[in-house]
Order: C-alpha cells, then sequence, then structure tokens
C-alpha cells in the first residue's frame, strides 16, 4: 500500500499529456499507472490520414474559440461550456505537441496548414501522417521521462476504492508478480481509453479494453453512451479502411466462410449503376463513419451491405486491390470522384496501382503487418470504432457525482451525435491541461480520509481475491458479451431485441460475480469483470434512448418491427442523456445542453480573479 497526491490511470496520449501537464505545473507525487506504455488506442492505431482538429491558424479565414465551439455545440447533445474549453485551449495544446517535437506540417512562413475533414465548416484540421496519435504518444512519453514521472507498468486496475462519494485511489493487479497492489491517492486521473474491449468486430487494437466500467461501477455519471461511431475496418490487422483505400475503387467481394462462391455482391443492390456503386465507394473515402443520414441514399449504404454480408448472411467481406471492379468505366463516375481522381493523376490501372501513384504509405502500412495488398485480398467488417459518450465532468474535467476522479481522454463523454473528425485527439489533450491545472491550482493538499481509505481497500482485495479463485471460462464469457454488442449495440439497433439483450447481460455478470474466475486469468478477469458491467450500462442506455423516441441519429439506425429505419426526432439533439448507477440499478435522464456561454469580459476583473486563483473557484458543478 502506498499514497501519492495524484495517480493518473491509462498512458494513452491523454494520460501521459495529464502527466506531464502536473509535473509542470509543480504537482511532484505523481504516480502514471499502465498496462504498458506500447498497449494502448493512441499508440497503435491511425487511419490513411489521421487527423488533429484544432482552431483554425492558417491564411486569411477567419476563426474564433467561439466560431469553434459553435461547429461542436451543432454536432448535437453537446454542452456549450465544455466545447468552449476545447476550442479555446486547441491551440495551446496544439503548440505544446509541436515543441515536444511531433511533426505536424507548416509552410515556408511557419504557418501551420488546414484542410477540411467530416462536419467542419473551415480547414482546421491538421495531420502528420497515419500514425498522428502515434507520434503524439512516443513525444510524450520521452517528455515525460525526462520530467522524471513514476511510472509503473503491467498494471491492471481490478477496482476504484471510492469512500464517502470520493475516488481514494485503486487496487491494481501488477502482471508480473500477480499481487494486488493498493493506491490511494488524493487525485486520480482517469484516461483509460474508450471500451474498445466491448465489441467482437471492432478496429481498437486487441490490447486495448478500456475500463469505464470502474467508474460507472462507482456512480460516476456518464452521458450520451449510445453515441458510438462505426466503420469499415480490416479485421486481420486492425485499422480503418478510410481515404485513399476507398477513394482508389477497389472491388468488394463477399464470399462463403470457406472462401467459396467469391462474388462482388455490391452489384445485388446498385444493379446496372455500377456509375453509382462506384461512386459511393468513393465518397466512403472522405465519409468513412457510418452516418444514418447518408444510409439510404448515400455512401453509408455500402457499410449496411458489407453488414448485411456478414452479420446476417454469414459471410466473409474484401476488398481486393487486385483487379478492377467489373464494368469500372470512369467516365460514369461522378463528377467529384472523376476530377479527384483526374488532379491526382489516376485515372488508369488498377486499385493497387491507383494506390501505389496515390498513396504508397498506405501499402506499405499493411506490409509492415504481414498483409501484400498486391497479391492477397483484405477481410474487413463494419467495426466499432469511436465512443462519442462517456463519463461526464465538469468545466475542470471532475465528475460531477463522484469527487475527485478527473475522466478525460476519448472515456470523456464530451462528444455528441456528430464530431469533427479528429477532434477527440485535441479532446483528450485539453483536458488533460484543464484536470492537471486545476489539481495544482486546488487540490495539493491533502483530499481524502487516511483510515477510511485504508480499511476500504482492504475489503476490495479481499472481494478480488476471492474473485480470483472461481472457475468460469473467461474465454467463452468475453465472446458473449462482445457478440452481444456486436449484434445489438451496433449500428443497427432493435429495440425489441435489446430488451432480451439487457437482460442477457445482467445474468453474465450475476454470474461473473458469483463464480469469478481461475487465478491464471487474473488480467482478463479482471477486465471480464468491468467490461460485463459496462456492457449492461450501455445496453441500458441505448434501450431508454430508442424508447425516449429519439429515432436514428449519428453512426446509429434504429429499425423498426418491419426492418425500416427510423426517422430522428431532432428535438433530442438539444438534450444530454445522463446515465448513473446508483441505488443497484441504472438511472437515465434527459438534461437540456447548457448553451455556449457569453464571454464579453472585462480585461481587469478577469485578471483580478486570475490572480486570487477565484478562476478555480467558478462552474465547477453542474
Amino acid at each position: 500500500m502506498r499514497k501519492v497526491n495524484t495517480l493518473v490511470i491509462g498512458s494513452g496520449a491523454a494520460g501521459l499529456a495529464a502527466a506531464l501537464n502536473l509535473s509542470r505545473h509543480g504537482v511532484r507525487d505523481v504516480l502514471l499507472l499502465s498496462e504498458g506504455l506500447h498497449s494502448g488506442t493512441s499508440i497503435n492505431t491511425g487511419s490513411d490520414k489521421q487527423t488533429y482538429y484544432k482552431l483554425g491558424i492558417y491564411g486569411n479565414e477567419p476563426d474564433s474559440p467561439g466560431l469553434l465551439a459553435q461547429t461542436l455545440f451543432d454536432g448535437g447533445s453537446v454542452h456549450g461550456d465544455i466545447a468552449l474549453i476545447e476550442s479555446a485551449l486547441s491551440v495551446r495544446c496544439f503548440m505544446n505537441l509541436v515543441n515536444l517535437g511531433v511533426p505536424f506540417p507548416h509552410d515556408e512562413f511557419g504557418q501551420y496548414i488546414g484542410y477540411k475533414t467530416d462536419h467542419d465548416p473551415k480547414r482546421r484540421a491538421t495531420s502528420c501522417g497515419p500514425y498522428t496519435s502515434k507520434e503524439m504518444c512516443l513525444a510524450l512519453i520521452d517528455a515525460v521521462k525526462r520530467a522524471g514521472v513514476e511510472i509503473a507498468e503491467k498494471r491492471t486496475v481490478g477496482e476504484l476504492i471510492c469512500c464517502d462519494r470520493k475516488i481514494c485511489g485503486a487496487v491494481a493487479l501488477n502482471s508480473e508478480t500477480h499481487e494486488l497492489e493498493t493506491i490511494l491517492a488524493d487525485n486520480t486521473v482517469f484516461a483509460v481509453g474508450g471500451p474498445g474491449g466491448l465489441y467482437q468486430q471492432s478496429v481498437y487494437p486487441c490490447g486495448h479494453t478500456g475500463a469505464i466500467g470502474l467508474a460507472l461501477e462507482k456512480g460516476a455519471l456518464a452521458q450520451n453512451l449510445p453515441e458510438s461511431q462505426f466503420g469499415m475496418a480490416s479485421i486481420k490487422f486492425r485499422w480503418n479502411v478510410s481515404g485513399t483505400y476507398m477513394q482508389v475503387l477497389p472491388r468488394f467481394v463477399s464470399c462463403e466462410a470457406d472462401g467459396s462462391d467469391e462474388r462482388e455482391f455490391l452489384r445485388d443492390y446498385y444493379k446496372d449503376d455500377t456509375g453509382r456503386m462506384n461512386s459511393m465507394v468513393f465518397l466512403k473515402g472522405y465519409q468513412w463513419p457510418f452516418d444514418v443520414r447518408k444510409a439510404l441514399e448515400g455512401s453509408s449504404m455500402i457499410d449496411m451491405l458489407v453488414h448485411q454480408e456478414t452479420a446476417v448472411r454469414k459471410r466473409r467481406v474484401f476488398l481486393d486491390f487486385r483487379s478492377n471492379p467489373e464494368g469500372l468505366d470512369f467516365s460514369a463516375l461522378s463528377a467529384e470522384a472523376y476530377t479527384y481522381l483526374e488532379r491526382s493523376g489516376a485515372l488508369f490501372g488498377t486499385p493497387f496501382e491507383r494506390l501505389q501513384k496515390m498513396n504508397p504509405g498506405a501499402i506499405s502500412l499493411y506490409k509492415d503487418h504481414n498483409i501484400d495488398l498486391e497479391n492477397e485480398m483484405l477481410e474487413i467488417a463494419v467495426c466499432a470504432q469511436h465512443n462519442n459518450g462517456g463519463l461526464a465532468g465538469n468545466i475542470w474535467y471532475e465528475s460531477p457525482t463522484v469527487a475527485n476522479i478527473f475522466p478525460i481522454g476519448e472515456v470523456n463523454g464530451s462528444h455528441g451525435v456528430t464530431r469533427p473528425g479528429g477532434s477527440a485527439l485535441n479532446a483528450g489533450q485539453v483536458g488533460a491541461f484543464r484536470a492537471a491545472e486545476f489539481i495544482a491550482n486546488c487540490r495539493q493538499d491533502e483530499q481524502i480520509d487516511i483510515g477510511k481509505a485504508e480499511a476500504e481497500a482492504e475489503k476490495v482485495k479481499a472481494h478480488l481475491k476471492k474473485f480470483l479463485s472461481g472457475s468460469r471460462d473467461v474465454h467463452a464469457d468475453r465472446r458473449e458479451l462482445q457478440q452481444r454488442m456486436t449484434l445489438f449495440a451496433g449500428h443497427l439497433r432493435n429495440a425489441d431485441k435489446i430488451v432480451s439483450a439487457l437482460d442477457d447481460a445482467e445474468k453474465l455478470y450475476s454470474a461473473i460475480e458469483a463464480g469469478g474466475y481461475p487465478a491464471r486469468y487474473d488480467a482478463q478477469a479482471l477486465v471480464n469483470r468491468q467490461l460485463a458491467f459496462a456492457h449492461m450500462a450501455y445496453l441500458s442506455a441505448i434501450l431508454f434512448q430508442i424508447r425516449s423516441g429519439t429515432g436514428s441519429r449519428g453512426s446509429a439506425a434504429v429499425l423498426d418491427k418491419n426492418g425500416e429505419i427510423v426517422a430522428e426526432n431532432c428535438d433530442f439533439r438539444n438534450q444530454v442523456l445522463e446515465t448513473r448507477f446508483a441505488d443497484g440499478a441504472f438511472q437515465h435522464r434527459w438534461v437540456p445542453c447548457r448553451p455556449i456561454p457569453e464571454t464579453d469580459g472585462w480585461f481587469e476583473n478577469i485578471w483580478a480573479d486570475y490572480r486570487t486563483k477565484n478562476v478555480y473557484r467558478k462552474n465547477q458543478e453542474f
């Protein structure tokens, strides 16, 4: 058992940034707890051109924190004050990464160039290639180590310690010694990433499972849990097949599980209109996430047809870059697709040859993972990619229902129904900065009752030791919950089916708690426990949302009894869905979106608040 001022759980881009900012702000007693510095989502994922979204700072196009906040707010079900914070601090956090050596491109005048991403009215996005978040992590790891922050790897948190509605640290498993360790903390920065282990079809890296269930179990408020993003990704090596992978117009092929009966299945829907079919495939490069607004007449029909082949017909689906779709006619493409390929000098050859011309790095990326696009097809599915919802935080990113815990990064549900591509990377950096700034200025003194915390920690350890002496099959239980989430909580949802899915989820969690797992599966056993709890929360929130009458929105299509897509009730875009576990049950409610604050401030007054630290005492609670 040990005690620190601040425990940071998670070592992705957000957790690393929090640890670095805590050190810079003078908080010395910090411990960074990690399953592995190279194991999380941030350092193991990317896309064709992974985006970092920020305030526009290039050329003559005007932008401001208020304008960017409005864009984030317009995504629906977003609190305006959080949108303004993520806007106002975006340049500071971006420039911090630049100063750490992340190679974002600038021109000869020092201007950082931007481009438009999805749901973005201005050129605010930037990138340093397919591994942007990896570059961020590598730079942050070096900086954290130089700052002398203590890092403990190979740790899996089994349970948070909670006393008097305060988080007082955590009990973690040391995967090397197989012992349970207690870390008491005055503050806990919770940077555990998204719910990567919840879905069978997932583009989250295999090693990343998330840990939101740990906080949900203790009553931490969540918001917008149903708002996940889904899109097509390769499954042998998990990677989004966005951008150039779609723009080069690969063949979409399905076959039986044994590889027989190969056919181009998109033609069943598009009949003889191959020009429209190929134009929709092209658009998936720009419009990669499944979007219910584009499901019937737009590019997201491609996702629907892939899902039909894999989930309903139980066939396998591949992208084939070796040869063109049958009857490909460049002149039959939409003007947008034709012009793009023409200007790229790619109106020729096979999809592979076009990919080689437009983005050779996209080929080498797969080759680095033993997939040769020139000679083999790429298996894909519609996969869970990001959770726009998550835990709630106030303007300093502290949970409003359980004190002393600061959810940041993807586990913080600051996004709403839709969001500009790349805004998640910015949100994680901003949350890290805000939490560290607040802790440094307001929470460096003793925050917890050590005696109570120690007693609660002993209870937790005793419970976990008993749990790790059970007999259930850890792999079978993981498969069950992941299959349930993919079938019933993916991009196609049906209320009647979710009722029985939720009932089965509750039965599984009860069985896991009662039965436990053998000690030899200790780390995976602890992960199963919180995943089982989390998948109950998600299914419960999704069912409540559908029954509320939201209809289809974002990346989730709600189906009626006839399998038809239910139209969206846009009134719910002005509300946020809150979820909390209390009194032994999940409780849900809709609350109005807080507006974007009016900030016509007076310098002398703001300066006085800043000098006296009164700024940190404002708007701490919801």
